[in-house]
């Protein structure tokens, strides 16, 4: 059994460029929101570089209240290197993206905005390791087993208790290598600009989790809950979550999915989003428009074009403000990462 839910490798580099290598051989109210299934690339451990140098990676983030009584989202941007020392073997930099999607209330998504990231920043591994890459999934699912449970006992400790849960789409970057992990409806995507044809190639990182999908209904049947109109109990449209304390003796999991990305020189942006956005765009869709405003406010027509920051930053907001215009009601998240090499 693989370790991670691989995405597909960089492309390799054209025989005798300078990034050349030669060949070598490889290792064996939440709702509903669309789902589309990513490649996978199982048994391609390598330990290669993916390029020379760092990736330039930088965030922008919309928020929307949409027709909510209040904006029940949080996110979290942030680079850990610092205080993350030692640092694990042969990585140098270490950066945190996150968005969280809360229902019945905003003290769930709150939370885990403030304190997931802290507690992966206790359990990643310092120093040489003989397999990092393993380590840093067991960081990650140890911080979110970790968040779950002391959430869970400050609701618990409140009367009446805190119902609060939320879903977290979390990318953590260590050097030009991104390590997903997801609970819930909310998504993350990678444009990769195909070099042939200069179109855009959309990866999802990320893998819904509701409770009318097999694995996930049969793991809340075993537990002895049921699936009704699409939601547990006939309640909760999702079936991993944190949070969300009356439902988890029911087969409601913290365990997030847990894929690894190699960066490329062929990649352009990430966008992490609550389930708000995908109500009014499909992954492809968002990704395009995106696209579409970066290069039109550098349109050499502009007597004046905004540096690249500022169009990825007016995407990131337009892009939210497309989504309500497009009849979203609920709260929409939009967290933007450009990528520059």
């Amino acid at each position: 059994m693989e370790l991670y839910d691989e995405l597909p490798d960089p492309p390799r580099a054209p025989a005798g460029s300078p990034d050349s290598e030669p060949p070598r051989k490889e290792t064996t109210g939440k709702r509903k929101a669309e789902t589309t299934d990513s490649e996978s690339c199982e048994g391609s451990h390598q330990e290669k570089k993916v390029c020379k140098g760092l990736f330039s990676l930088k965030a922008h983030v919309a928020e929307r209240i949409g027709e909510r009584e209040e904006l029940q989202d949080a996110h979290t941007i942030c680079d850990l290197s610092e205080e993350c020392q030692p640092m694990p073997a042969d990585i140098s930099r270490l950066l945190y993206f996150a968005v969280f999607d809360g229902h019945g209330g905003s003290r769930a998504a709150r939370f885990a905005a403030h304190n997931l990231h802290q507690n992966v920043l206790k359990k990643v591994p310092r120093g040489d390791g003989s397999n990092v890459e393993k380590a840093m999934k067991r960081c990650i699912l140890d911080a979110f087993k970790q968040t779950d449970e002391e959430f869970l006992k400050q609701a618990a400790s409140h009367k009446p208790a805190w119902k609060d849960g939320t879903t977290a789409i979390c990318v953590l970057a260590a050097d030009n290598v991104l390590y997903i992990a997801n609970l819930g409806d909310s998504r993350a995507v990678l444009c990769r600009i195909n070099e042939d044809t200069q179109k855009p190639t959309v990866l999802c990182l990320s893998k819904e989790h509701n409770p009318t999908q097999y694995e996930e209904r049969m793991r809340i049947q075993r537990a002895g809950g049921n699936v009704r109109d699409g939601r547990v109990l006939g309640v909760l449209e999702v079936s991993r979550s944190l949070g969300d304390g009356q439902f988890k003796r029911l087969g409601v999991s913290n365990v997030p999915d847990v894929k690894r990305c190699p960066l490329t020189q062929s990649d352009r942006f990430i966008l992490l989003a609550c389930d708000g956005l995908f109500k009014a765009f499909s992954a492809e869709e968002a990704i395009t428009f995106i696209l579409t405003n970066v290069q039109e406010e550098s349109s050499p027509v502009v007597d004046c074009p905004p540096d690249l920051d500022t169009r990825y930053e007016s995407a990131c907001h337009r892009l939210a403000n497309e989504a309500v215009r497009r009849g979203s009601a609920d709260n929409v998240t939009v967290l933007l990462v450009q990528i520059q090499h």
